[in-house]
């Protein structure tokens, strides 16, 4: 059944290629208007609405689905990369400063109303994207760049399924390892013997995890292809807690041991409180403040914080904001999906008369728009107490992991955290929020 699945990835791959496409030629040539434009409707209201709704019913299947793959996989025929990514320059620290850049940019120069510079950012991406991985072996712009990635990473955590090996003692008798080398068809050598050897067969995970020892979803993008490489069919789909894997204390493959990466503890950090700020800068009072003003109070509200929850003994906490964060992307992506949800409509016949000259349409209906905000903010209100409750647990799990003798006193000041960020967010989202690019 799994198998099925993944050999649809290509089509699905293509269908967003082509929206990808669509939106950019749309976004440069089209009405320089949001609501009128595919480019701001379509990757600002939608794209990130089902992201969200995507991530929590399954996992990170947007990955799964990304064009961009096909692109570098196009360019790795003509040019293959011999590099590898520098030490230095690995693990979460770069992809962060891009995540947080792409939401200063959000905010600053209000991207949601410009549908030509949503479409060179999206054209950008792709861009970047191919360089990367035309030059560097491996996942490399998914591990380390991919800013998307990240986010789709860090909310993952909660997702009711992962890739998992169905059972370890077949992996203990394996000897090819396959599903992290890959299975071989054939190999073509270089003339160079010093170079490294192509592979054409079924690639193993690029993203070095070894799935006897991976452990939740954080750095798997779903891709299938250890499922694809395993000779016993011994990798599926399965159901697990959602953000149990932040209480497990166990050397993962990858990635290490989580209370030892600051970076993926930032990570969650970030996430969480940019979260929170994205909504806010939606308010009527944060509408008030000029662009700079709001950029480094921004700033401020996501840089600070990290020196105290990233010190030595609090970085199991900075994982526990993590039911939390997804709650306020939620909230906050749904309230834009769901009161935009029909402008999916007009936006599309307006596209097909721009760019086909399909007069036969008619004229686009602009009266639909999606749900009223009174009816999605009891919606968001329940994301947000879910999101609440579930990194208050996170909270006294850690602290019963880290200091069973005294579990009380040692989650106090991060419990005080979790609570006053969810009375944040919860007066966030019962301010007036601003209709961006739908109307």
């Amino acid at each position: 059944m799994l198998l099925r699945l993944l050999k649809g990835r290509v089509a699905l791959q293509l269908l967003l290629l082509a929206v990808a496409v669509l939106v950019v030629v749309h976004g440069l040539t089209g009405p320089q208007l949001a609501p009128r434009n595919m480019a701001t409707v379509f990757t600002w209201v939608h794209y990130r609405g089902l992201l969200v709704v995507a991530l929590l019913a399954a996992g990170n299947f947007f990955c799964t689905a990304c064009p961009m793959i096909l692109v570098r996989d196009a360019g790795r025929r003509v040019w293959h990369p011999a590099l590898r990514w520098p030490r230095r320059l690995r693990g979460k620290w770069l992809s962060l400063v891009l995540l947080v850049g792409v939401l200063f940019a959000y905010e600053l120069f209000d991207l949601w109303q410009l549908p030509a510079a949503t479409a060179w950012l999206i054209v950008g991406y792709f861009a970047a994207a191919a360089v990367v991985d035309v030059l560097f072996s491996g996942a490399t712009f998914c591990k380390h760049l991919c800013p998307v990635g990240q986010f789709n990473f860090a909310a993952s955590v909660m997702s009711p399924l992962e890739l998992q090996a169905r059972d370890l003692g077949t992996c203990g008798a394996c000897a090819t390892k396959d599903c992290i080398r890959g299975r071989p068809q054939h190999l073509e050598l270089h003339k160079r013997p010093e170079r490294p050897e192509r592979f054409t067969g079924l690639r193993g995970c690029e993203l070095a995890l070894f799935m006897p020892h991976k452990v939740g979803n954080l750095d798997c993008t779903m891709c299938g292809d250890c499922v694809r490489a395993c000779p016993h069919d011994n990798i599926g789909l399965v159901a697990r807690i959602p953000g149990a894997e932040l209480l497990d204390p166990r050397r993962r493959s990858g990635i290490g041991r989580l209370a030892q990466r600051r970076d993926i503890a930032a990570l969650f950090v970030v996430f969480t409180i940019a979260g929170l700020l994205n909504a806010a800068a939606m308010t009527a009072p944060a509408v008030a403040l000029s662009a700079w003003t709001l950029t480094l109070l921004f700033a401020a509200a996501v840089i600070l914080p990290l020196p105290l929850l990233l010190r030595r003994g609090a970085i199991g906490y900075a994982y526990a904001l993590a039911p939390l964060g997804f709650g306020i992307w939620l909230a906050h992506y749904l309230f834009h999906f769901l009161t935009g949800a029909l402008t999916v409509v007009p936006v599309t016949q307006a596209a097909a008369i721009d760019l086909l000259g399909f007069a036969a349409l008619g004229e686009p209906l602009w009266r639909l728009v999606g749900m009223p905000p009174e009816s999605v903010f009891p919606i968001q209100l329940g994301f947000v107490l879910l999101g609440t409750f579930g990194s208050l647990a996170l909270v006294h799990g850690t602290s019963l992991r880290d200091s069973p003798a005294r579990p009380w006193p040692a989650s106090a000041p991060y419990l005080l955290v979790v609570a006053a960020l969810a009375a944040a967010t919860l007066w966030t989202l019962a301010q007036p929020m601003a209709m961006r690019g739908v109307r």
